[in-house]
């Protein structure tokens, strides 16, 4: 159930026989040539897929999240660390007074990680609490599926060009070398736009959308497994 199409008197009813809900976490940067949105529009939409059947509220995604390596590009827009946790901190507090205690977020950029802390500490403030920080492209079964398709995968690779994060346009047809991860890391935003290139790390930029499917199944299946518990 998207809180979006809810109304309040739906959420007190909810409330009052379940305390979970769904939050997406996303962001707004380049991916070569798909959608700048990739980030939330996965997160959220893997998030929905897998709650509906389960009837859990799923909260707006965050579509903002820590990517200062990318603002040379353009419609990249990051929050700082400091800023991100402070407001993911309200959301969960927002969560709790509401009578939320499980809270299950799914995350789909890596640069969002300081959530994932912010969760450990968070629970210890609120007993009784319990939040599942959930990396949806690289958990164990996701992933694994990604790699038994095609192991050279990355960011704004194939592995992130769905039919819902493509954009009207042609994608190269070769396979780009892997970048180096640990030099890119060591570089301003401006480097890391010169070394780059387009914004693919390496790999194909497009695959069968049989192969696409394969890991989005995978992947909401993961999710609503998760979603289930265990929880204590």
């Amino acid at each position: 159930m998207k809180i979006a199409d809810m109304g309040w008197e739906q959420v007190e009813a909810y409330l009052k026989t379940d305390d979970l809900a769904v939050l997406p976490l996303g962001s707004t940067e380049q991916h070569a040539g798909l959608s700048l949105s990739v980030d939330s529009i996965l997160s959220e939409r893997i998030a929905i897929e897998a709650a509906e059947p389960l009837g859990i509220p799923v909260f707006p995604v965050l579509a903002y999240g820590v990517t200062p390596y990318f603002v040379a590009y353009p419609g990249t827009i990051s929050l700082r660390i400091e800023t991100y946790v402070s407001v993911v901190r309200d959301i969960l507090d927002g969560l709790y007074h509401q009578g939320f205690r499980r809270i299950f977020i799914v995350n789909g950029h890596g640069g969002n990680q300081p959530a994932g802390s912010l969760a450990i500490e968070w629970m210890a403030d609120h007993p009784g609490t319990s939040v599942k920080f959930h990396n949806w492209w690289n958990a164990p079964q996701t992933f694994a599926k990604v790699q038994e398709i095609d192991p050279v995968a990355s960011h704004a690779s194939w592995m992130e060009n769905f039919p819902w994060t493509r954009l009207a346009r042609d994608y190269p047809t070769q396979k780009k070398p892997m970048i180096d991860l640990a030099r890119m890391r060591a570089m301003d935003p401006e480097k890391v736009r010169a070394y780059l290139g387009d914004g693919n790390f390496g790999g194909l930029y497009q695959r069968p959308d049989e192969d696409m499917l394969a890991v989005w199944n995978t992947g909401v299946t993961e999710t609503r497994a998760m979603m289930q518990g265990p929880w204590e």
